[in-house]
């Protein structure tokens, strides 16, 4: 069984966010995989083990990511949490691209590749959190889809999945090949111990461009987008908050006509 998983190298939300010179994007400065891929790369590499546990075949993982040079350091993390290979298609191009375009660009890399039996996403990026991008491409690839998959198992050429709601969770399965996106509830990735660190250095990682694949410039980037970001502003930072003091016991009250000012009461 051949997994492919995508990922993607966004800002690192543990630091200051800003956006960039064109003011339409964030600042790509602090970047690191998305967390929420990792869930899609543990569930890949479950399923894996799964398989070997069940001489069920052999079970391969390749990680794709598309986006400049620097992103290929999320491919090396993917590496080190289990995948086998991975593949970065990166152009000038891409720049600007929406999820319209980077559906298109990503589903001429699968092809490229020959497909996959199970494409594996995470339930969003950490960056955009718009969660279009898997269904999109699966409609591009005519592959079944599951989205938001709180769980997932295969056996027997099925995916089966379960999606949890407000109120209920429903259990979904799809025949081979499709195309799954995994929440956070889905398990706990693990940490790359130093082993699986070491080893990652020496797997395989395949630059693709644009020409590689087949597209054309226009295919992808703002030529190629569906949409437009028209205009963008930064949070505005927080303002120094109120202390207040207890002073001879009146703190209580002070709190209650401090919200009550505010009519928050």
């Amino acid at each position: 069984m051949k997994i492919l998983v995508l990922v993607k190298y966004v800002p690192d939300s543990q630091f200051p966010r800003h956006l960039s010179g064109d003011g339409h994007t964030l600042a790509r400065g602090d970047s690191t995989l998305s967390e929420l891929d990792e869930y899609a790369l543990e569930a890949a590499v479950r399923i894996r083990e799964a398989a070997a546990a069940d001489d069920a075949g052999t079970v391969s993982i390749t990680a794709l990511t598309m986006g400049p040079a620097d992103a290929a350091n999320a491919l090396r993390k993917a590496l080190q949490l289990g995948a086998d290979d991975a593949y970065h298609l990166t152009d000038d191009a891409l720049a600007g691209s929406d999820a319209a375009a980077t559906s298109r660009a990503l589903a001429a890399v699968v092809e490229h590749l020959g497909g996959a039996d199970l494409v594996l996403c995470g339930m969003a990026s950490t960056d955009g959190e718009t969660s279009l991008v898997p269904a999109q491409l699966a409609e591009r690839l005519s592959l079944a889809q599951i989205t938001f998959a709180a769980s997932l198992e295969v056996a027997d050429g099925t995916v089966r999945a379960t999606r949890n709601g407000t109120t209920d969770a429903e259990s979904i399965e799809a025949p081979l090949p499709a195309l799954v996106s995994v929440t956070d509830q889905a398990n706990d990735p693990r940490y790359p111990n130093f082993k699986a660190i070491m080893a990652a250095k020496k797997k395989p990682v395949t630059t693709l461009s644009l020409a590689d694949v087949g597209l054309e410039p226009d295919a992808v980037g703002p030529a190629g987008s569906w949409t437009r970001v028209l205009e963008a502003t930064e949070r505005p930072s927080r303002t120094a908050g109120t202390v207040i003091t207890d002073e001879d016991g009146d703190a209580g009250v002070k709190l209650v006509d401090f919200l009550a000012e505010r009519r928050l009461l």
